[in-house]
């Protein structure tokens, strides 16, 4: 064989192992990325689980699927009502009511003075009971967040004066601006002292979503026809077209003396 020949032959050979080692680095980086492009897709699919996981448990507390954790002080059957006034008040008066709805803040607007004198004077006691009917006539979410921010006040101890601050805030009725924790709890500095980092939380945990529901529940079991449902002895004086601030004072009055 020619010398020639030789050296084509180790050429080739050559030529075919430098081909050899770079269709095996070629092969290794192609591992390398198939192994890296897995541990990223499921990198990825944990961050996914997790996220849809965290908003999973948002929307839980949210929508009021939690335990069901009454307010500090809440009286009445199974503690849905908060009560405004003395204990040995001879009369009570319950209001099942709405902060988003319209009629409610008519009511609070013009009998608010009357209630406050009577309950201040030891005459009245008040059981507040929270619903959420107009959201769920629009598909909302501020009747409940504005309840739980209020019995979150009530948590606080300021549960009056920040009712009275949602009803004089109230946005109109087609508006859902007290879905917004933010909104509930910039109103919560016209309240001295209840702008703490624990109503914060409380609020924008959701603490007492489920009770509000709960609340709610009660009020369609009870199927009253709308709110407010003010009713002092039972009956529901607020359907009375002559009533006024007087005459709410004198009945008042009258049925603690029986």
């Amino acid at each position: 064989m020619s010398e020639k020949n030789r050296d084509g032959k180790r050429n080739a050979r050559e030529r075919l192992a430098a081909e050899r080692t770079k269709q095996k680095a070629a092969d290794r980086r192609r591992r390398t990325l198939i192994v890296s492009a897995s541990v990223v897709c499921v990198l990825g699919l944990a961050a996914v689980i997790g996220i849809v996981a965290a908003n999973a448990g948002k929307n839980k507390a949210s929508s009021g699927s939690g335990p069901v954790v009454a307010p500090s002080g809440a009286q009445g059957k199974d503690s849905l009502a908060i009560p405004v006034g003395k204990d040995g008040a001879r009369s009570t008066l319950t209001v099942w009511e709405d902060f988003r709805c319209p009629a409610c803040q008519a009511f609070e607007t013009r009998y608010r003075s009357t209630l406050h004198g009577l309950t201040d004077a030891g005459k009245l006691r008040i059981e507040y009971h929270l619903v959420r009917l107009i959201d769920n006539n629009t598909n909302g979410r501020g009747s409940l967040h504005a309840a739980n921010a209020a019995a979150c006040a009530q948590d606080a101890g300021r549960f009056r004066d920040y009712h009275d601050v949602l009803y004089a805030n109230q946005p109109p009725e087609t508006t859902d601006a007290f879905a917004d924790d933010a909104k509930l709890i910039a109103l919560a500095g016209k309240v001295k002292g209840l702008d703490t980092p624990a109503f914060q939380k409380c609020v924008k945990d959701g603490t007492h979503n489920s009770w509000v529901n709960k609340s709610d529940q009660a009020f369609k079991d009870a199927r009253f026809g709308g709110t407010p449902t003010v009713l002092l002895g039972g009956k529901n004086i607020y359907e009375d077209q002559t009533l006024t601030p007087d005459k709410l004072r004198q009945m008042v009055e009258a049925a603690g003396r029986g």
